[in-house]
């Protein structure tokens, strides 16, 4: 083994897949990795029928109450095999299965507007996007439609990484804040072994990491935060000094977006190293 893959960055520490896109998803003990990230994230997403977009959490003057739904399989994903249907549990506990005929009439009703859940993706999918009225952000006091990658429900990436030593960073600088990881919906949560309170990952960018003895990523750049980190959701409540903390300190940005080089299983407690 040469000296670079010896570099040991941390462990990982939970595993995240989120079936419909902006609803709450599901921890994993383990999780296949392949091309588009983990088997089944973000396999499903609600479709505006009056403009053709996926219906976002980044829009939450429209989906806002999204956060309240939480998803999950019926059964698990397989590598090779048709993605299962997703079990919905409404705001009031209701269940309902992806495979029910009157299920977008029981969304829509919930919602207060028309949706249709969807798989597969389209082929140029695209959302709306609030940005509000706070220092740093691109845009001020708009909405504009962002693209999505061509055939998929994500925003800019197939996997998002995030560590502990970002989230006490960020506790540090706003300690009435509740920096928790379901704030920012990543898919790997590292712990690294260093113990540091910074930003670390941002320093990966540009470079490949190994994931237990399979899975390797290649970090292809921050992941820029957006008005979802502020919103309410179980008991967390809505503080838009979550996202104003992010944007004077680290331009914005928690955690990484990584592409996937070599797929494979990661469980927890596997050890990331640095190649």
């Amino acid at each position: 083994m040469s000296n670079t893959a010896q570099i040991v960055l941390g462990s990982v520490v939970s595993l995240w897949r989120y079936p419909v896109k902006s609803m709450m998803g599901e921890e994993l003990n383990a999780a296949d990795i392949a091309e588009r990230g983990l088997l089944g994230d973000r396999a499903y997403a609600l479709i505006d029928p009056s403009n053709g977009k996926v219906a976002s959490a980044k829009n939450p003057r429209k989906w806002g109450k999204l956060f309240q739904f939480k998803a999950a399989y019926v059964e698990p994903p397989r590598p090779g095999e048709r993605i299962p249907p997703v079990r919905i549990a409404l705001p009031d506990d209701t269940l309902l299965t992806s495979e029910q005929r009157d299920l977008d009439r029981l969304l829509s009703n919930v919602l207060g507007r028309d949706v249709t859940l969807r798989t597969p993706a389209p082929k140029a999918p695209s959302l709306e996007e609030y940005w509000p009225d706070m220092d740093g952000l691109a845009h001020r006091e708009t909405t504009t439609d962002e693209a999505m990658p061509s055939e998929t429900f994500f925003d800019l990436a197939a996997i998002h990484l995030l560590t502990t030593a970002t989230l006490e960073r960020l506790r540090e600088l706003y300690p009435q804040g509740r920096f928790e990881v379901r704030r920012f919906r990543p898919n790997i949560v590292v712990e690294v072994a260093s113990g540091e309170k910074n930003f670390v990952e941002d320093a990966w960018i540009g470079h490949t990491l190994a994931i237990g003895e399979e899975v390797r990523l290649g970090i292809t750049g921050p992941c820029p935060r957006c008005v979802m980190t502020t919103l309410p959701q179980g008991d967390l409540p809505s503080d838009p000094g979550i996202l104003r903390t992010v944007a004077q300190h680290n331009q914005v940005n928690v955690g990484v977006y990584a592409a996937v080089l070599r797929g494979g299983t990661i469980r927890r407690g596997d050890l990331l190293r640095l190649e």
